[in-house]
């Protein structure tokens, strides 16, 4: 039931199926971006991901490999108060049972300290230890408060020989999300722009489609794969009318939760997102007090209706929408647009990812900007990032960056 199987070209190779945040599987060939060298028995992160493996790595995981059964099988993120599915708190137990005899004596990977408490499912360290491993290699400690370094403690305690720290950076990139939801109640927020080289994402007149190719936006589908959200202003809805899926094929399943800011609930009942709202989880985030009969009226359609705290322009607070979605689950969020809306995150200090699209290509400027207004006075003031990546996707290049701490 894990898909695709591949079949190792080495010993040292593997199989990788890792369970995200959204409860999604995702099968690779290991050697695509992971290493286990059976010399040092340490982790290690391929700088240079293959786009394939890019596109099939989900939002924040963790990851157990049992050394022995040649295989590496999914933990649970931790933290019993994530809305975890059935087979996601089964994975710890389940990586054990398809190692079966070969777990005792052997060594586990993981990204992050196993679990220590009782959640849904008993410690996840209790049952490592209890199938007899002899070492665990542990990237980074768990900042949750209920773990914080006791999962790993009591494996020592176990007699198993614990090695931290190995692949510490790798991993924190990868675990982001969570870390950002356990220490400061928010997701991860990626700002996700598609532009001309004067920073325009639409003409005077609003045409916008399409600024960059395909192999752009095919980019894009795959950053959507990647985030547990994609959420957008109702301007970009009213204008664009789009459906926020991920359309690469074999990568159909791997579309997240859509969410609309949508202060007057104006988002048209015939629109794509609403109509498709049964097949996609769809999030409409409105202000408290808004209209009931209309926000029943999403609701019979599958359309969940979450009112929020308004800010001073009477829009939903996006400090609001950022502890509510933590609260929900969620860990990595990727904006789309429009303008208002980035703008309204960039104001707040709440961007922390930008992956910028850019087309060879001038507007002017009467052209509609990437972001709106949002009270920068001074250069001081400018939200300031690290440029992380440069591709050339066809005619157009594709930017990531990083905020700077």
């Amino acid at each position: 039931g894990y898909g695709t199987a591949y079949a190792p070209a080495r010993a040292e190779d593997f199989v990788l199926a890792v369970i995200d945040a959204q409860d999604r599987e995702r099968l690779l060939p290991a050697a695509d971006y992971v290493r286990f060298t059976s010399a040092r028995g340490f982790m290690s992160v391929s700088a240079e991901l293959p786009e394939a493996a890019l596109a099939e790595l989900g939002a924040d995981s963790a990851a157990i490999r049992i050394a022995r059964a040649a295989a590496l099988l999914p933990v649970p993120v931790a933290g019993d108060e994530d809305p975890l599915t059935e087979q996601e708190v089964a994975s710890a137990t389940e990586a054990l049972r398809r190692a079966g005899d070969g777990a005792a004596g052997a060594t586990a990977y993981v990204t992050l300290e196993p679990c220590a408490h009782h959640g849904q499912t008993p410690p996840c360290c209790e049952a490592l230890a209890a199938a007899g491993i002899v070492g665990a290699v542990i990237a980074l400690e768990d900042p949750d408060p209920k773990v914080s370094g006791q999962g790993m403690a009591r494996l020592r305690d176990a007699g198993v020989a614990v090695t931290d720290g190995v692949c510490a950076a790798e991993a924190g990139e990868v675990n982001a999300g969570f870390f950002l939801r356990i220490k400061e109640g928010r997701p991860l927020f990626t700002l996700k722009t598609a532009t001309t080289l004067d920073g325009r994402i639409a003409t005077h007149g609003g045409d916008s489609r399409w600024i960059t190719g395909a192999a752009a936006r095919a980019w894009a589908h795959r950053l959507r794969a990647d985030h547990d959200a994609v959420m957008i202003g109702i301007g970009t809805a009213l204008a664009d009318d789009p459906v926020l899926t991920c359309r690469l094929p074999g990568l159909e399943d791997r579309s997240p939760v859509r969410i609309v800011a949508d202060s007057r609930m104006r988002l048209p009942l015939t629109s794509r997102l609403v109509e498709t709202a049964r097949q996609t989880p769809t999030w409409l985030i409105t202000v408290k007090g808004a209209n009931t009969d209309r926000r029943d009226t999403f609701a019979e359609r599958g359309v969940t209706v979450i009112e929020a705290d308004a800010d001073a322009r009477g829009r939903p607070s996006v400090r609001w929408i950022a502890g509510e979605l933590a609260s929900r689950g969620l860990t990595r969020v990727l904006v789309e647009g429009g303008g208002v809306l980035a703008a309204e995150l960039l104001g707040a200090d709440l961007v922390d990812r930008l992956a910028w699209f850019r087309a060879p290509l001038l507007f002017g400027g009467d052209g509609v900007p990437a972001a709106a207004a949002f009270g920068v006075d001074a250069l001081s003031d400018a939200p300031a990032f690290a440029r992380s990546t440069v591709v050339e996707a066809g005619p157009d290049m594709v930017e990531t960056y990083c905020r700077e701490t």
